[in-house]
């Protein structure tokens, strides 16, 4: 039966009706092929006005009747080609956006059903089949004739939506395509699709929107899906922009059209994923000059807000902006904030190391992408940020810091400064240093291999051997230098060589060292003779030991020429030979030699690095002294004793946390079989008597400033080493009678410094805590410190989660745990 002209509407209410009602086959067939011609591309389709009214009006109604009328009975009743001819069609031939709505809020409003399953196995083919292109293609050309945008938003979300509407209803039985690994790939083929079909209506001369694609992408992006989708959408992308300038100004539109509260997810997935600077520049244009929030998210967003891409990334960010012409005041404003953040007092001591490595790492490649003009102009705004930022990090305690600080100003030094000597610092050369300074050598963006001048040869001035000429008149010619190859001394034989004249040499006379504890004193207070007074630092700490009664009694005044004692020649080790000694001194009287210690760091007239060996002496004695001795002799320690390493200039924190985990490792079961262990020396503690000297001395005055030394001011440094000798002091005084009244005034001491901004001082006031927990029994720190045990937890939460430096929250989190496995211990326990 023929449809009648301008009785759509009537001849889809009569069909639905007839679907509900009838069991007819033939019948239904017929009603279906009557509604298909409507559709178009049969033999006796209907006319144009109609078939636009049916699928501007009728449609979406006529296929919610089909679902609603699907019954096992029903779809029994037609052959599987007449359902693929006569059911199927409508949703996979029809217009594509209704078709998916209906599908997918059928899927949503429906229970386990056939009905159900039958729905979803057309999605799934409405996916294999290409649809979703056409869906989108479809409404890129409402979106030029100005479509309905409530319609659009809707179709939006569904489509973004699609894999959570389908893991929530089917939960277990979801189907492969539906899981977000599979269907966002799909979706990114689907969008080159239907780019495609723009490029080609461009072509032809007719105009066409692509902002649903932009937002299609920008909606997935700010869904946390950029990986599955910019995995494909990017190399596609970058083939087809190679040759293509329509290609180009497409993907150009493509991300400017990305409505701005998606646009931070759109330009950090492109950011990550290109693989180079030229190739982002291909993909973005200059997206950062037209664009204020794709500026905001490139220019502060990605490089001042956050830390966490790798340094290829800071690359191809930094080499984008370097790339245009139009871009590059961005560049140079970019390096302008990061040296003014890189400068900040603020920030040196509030932010994280791995943040200001990262600022650091972004102002090297700024400058490697300078020229030569822009340098000489802005030269001395750059310099002054350098001086600025080079006295904050070389003031910091962290010596990871520092090393940022120098490696920066050289750089920065190096670039400004064309004649004259430029900055040089001394600094341990380990894989962080080498690649910083790599990133000061970038290779300029897309020279051709064959531009390159003198390809695979090293002409670097260090590269290039330099003869080494040899004065006139010297007696003893040194070696001479590897002749080149091909030279005429390369032929002579090493017979010629001359020897060295050793005719008038002269065998050194060994200096014999004293024997005796007060002609060492003379020695090292009056004595000129260098080598006797090497001989004598050498000796020393073996003589204290060996001569215990001596020692006693001349303890004090060989502790004051220690402790005052300067190199006057050079000696291999002599700052260890000095401290090696002083706790030599302090291990064989240590009642009055620790008061005298303790006396003088807080006295006037010392410098820091002589308060800072004061309380290396005393934790480095503690130590020995906690130890037991085998029959009352001193044996050297046991290699698997915890030992407190002191080297000048190092971090003694490092030292200090691996007693502390050792201490934890000691606590824990292993439930494994193997070799047995040798029972360990047994002694009586002697520092359990003397912990009290130690300690209290130094914690008392700490918050009375001197004229030269105050420790709550600006000798952070010095506070920080207080505050991990306090807590070596603790942990060494565990079992102790005094080790709960030391616990009480070190955890006062650590509430009162817990906010300070030093993150050095932080780490010592959390070993401090560490210390506490693992030395007092505890029923004794329940019971007696219960205010103050409490009052750290919280403070210890309040770290673990908020403070910028990782080491401060790695130790907050440790002891946290320690606090919960006492709590857990003591429940244990039966009352």
């Amino acid at each position: 039966m023929d449809p009648e002209p301008f009785e759509v509407g009537r001849a889809v209410r009569e069909a639905i009706n007839i679907l509900s009602s009838s069991r007819n086959g033939v019948q239904i067939s017929e009603v279906l092929g009557t509604i298909k011609c409507y559709l178009g591309g049969t033999e006796n389709q209907a006319p144009l006005k109609e078939r636009e009214e049916f699928t501007r009006v009728h449609f979406s109604a006529f296929l919610r009747g089909l679902v609603s009328n699907l019954s096992p009975d029903w779809i029994e009743l037609l052959t599987s080609d007449q359902q693929k001819e006569l059911w199927d069609s409508f949703f996979l031939e029809g217009p594509a956006d209704q078709a998916f709505l209906v599908l997918l809020d059928s899927i949503i409003s429906m229970g386990p059903s056939f009905r159900l399953m039958k729905v979803i196995s057309i999605l799934e083919q409405f996916l294999q089949t290409g649809r979703m292109s056409a869906l989108m293609w479809e409404v890129c050309h409402q979106q030029a004739q100005a479509g309905l945008p409530t319609f659009q938003e809707t179709l939006l979300n569904k489509v973004v939506c699609l894999p959570d509407h389908l893991c929530n209803k089917l939960q277990g039985n979801n189907l492969p395509i539906f899981f977000p690994q599979n269907y966002f790939p799909l979706l990114a083929t689907e969008i080159i699709q239907v780019l495609q079909r723009i490029s080609d209506s461009l072509r032809g001369g007719l105009d066409c929107s692509i902002s649903f694609v932009s937002q299609v992408l920008g909606k997935v992006c700010v869904h946390g899906r950029q990986e599955e989708i910019l995995n494909v959408l990017v190399p596609r992308l970058m083939d087809l922009t190679k040759v293509d300038c329509i290609w180009q100004r497409m993907c150009w539109r493509l991300v400017e059209c990305v409505p701005d509260r998606w646009m931070e997810a759109v330009v950090c997935g492109f950011v990550q994923k290109a693989p180079g600077a030229d190739v982002l520049s291909r993909l973005l244009g200059n997206l950062v000059v037209k664009n204020k929030k794709a500026q905001f998210v490139v220019t502060q967003k990605l490089l001042l807000l956050q830390y966490s891409y790798v340094t290829a990334v800071l690359q191809n960010l930094l080499g984008y902006l370097a790339l245009d012409s139009l871009r590059r005041s961005l560049l140079i404003k970019v390096l302008k904030e990061l040296l003014e953040t890189w400068g900040s007092s603020s920030a040196v001591k509030h932010c994280p190391v791995e943040q200001q490595l990262y600022v650091s790492k972004a102002i090297l490649i700024c400058l490697s992408h300078l020229k030569e003009p822009e340098i000489e102009s802005n030269g001395q705004e750059l310099l002054t940020s350098m001086m600025g930022g080079m006295k904050c990090r070389l003031d910091s305690n962290l010596p990871r810091v520092r090393r940022l600080g120098m490696i920066v100003a050289e750089s920065i030094s190096s670039r400004i400064t064309t004649d004259g000597p430029s900055l040089k610092f001394q600094y341990e050369d380990d894989d962080e240093t080498r690649e910083l300074k790599s990133l000061q050598q970038t290779a300029p963006l897309q020279l051709p291999v064959t531009d390159l001048p003198n390809a695979g040869r090293n002409n670097s001035p260090s590269a290039t051997p330099k003869a080494v000429s040899k004065p006139s008149g010297n007696p003893h010619p040194a070696a001479p230098a590897v002749p080149e190859e091909g030279s005429d001394l390369a032929l002579d034989s090493d017979d010629d060589l001359v020897p060295y004249d050793m005719s008038e040499d002269k065998e050194l006379k060994k200096m014999k060292a004293p024997v005796y504890i007060r002609d060492c004193i003379e020695v090292l207070t009056g004595s000129e003779d260098m080598d006797k007074w090497e001989a004598t630092m050498k000796v020393l700490e073996s003589l204290i030991r060996r001569n215990s009664a001596t020692t006693r009694e001349v303890s004090m005044e060989l502790a004051k020429v220690l402790l005052h004692l300067e190199e006057k020649t050079y000696i291999e080790g002599f700052v260890e030979l000095r401290k090696r000694a002083l706790v030599a001194v302090t291990i064989t009287d240590p009642v009055p030699v620790v008061q005298y210690l303790t006396s003088q760091f807080y006295s006037l007239n010392y410098s820091l690095y002589q308060r800072m060996d004061i309380l290396d002496v005393l934790a480095l004695a503690a130590q020995e002294l906690s130890q037991p001795q085998a029959s009352g002799k001193n044996k050297p320690r046991s290699t698997q004793s915890p030992c407190i390493q002191t080297v000048p200039g190092s971090d003694s924190s490092q030292n200090w946390r691996r007693i502390v985990d050792e201490r934890i490792q000691s606590k824990t079961r292993h439930l494994a079989k193997g070799q047995s262990l040798v029972e360990p020396a047994c002694g009586p503690n002697k520092f359990s008597s003397l912990a009290g000297h130690f300690f209290f001395p130094l914690i008392q005055n700490f918050d009375r400033p001197l004229v030269t030394f105050d420790l709550l001011g600006d000798h952070h440094l010095v506070l920080g080493r207080l505050a991990h000798t306090l807590a070596i002091l603790m942990y060494f005084a565990i079992h102790t009678v005094a080790a709960a009244a030391m616990g009480k005034s070190l955890l006062e001491f650590v509430w009162t410094l817990r906010f300070h901004t030093d993150s050095y001082v932080r780490q010592g006031l959390l070993s401090a805590v560490s210390s506490v927990v693992l030395s007092i029994p505890s029923e004794r720190l329940l019971e007696d410190m219960t205010d103050e045990f409490l009052e750290t937890q919280s403070w210890l939460a309040d770290v673990a989660e908020k403070d910028p430096d990782g080491d401060c929250r790695r130790l907050a989190w440790q002891n946290l745990l320690l606090m919960e496995n006492l709590l857990k211990k003591l429940r244990s326990v039966p009352s």
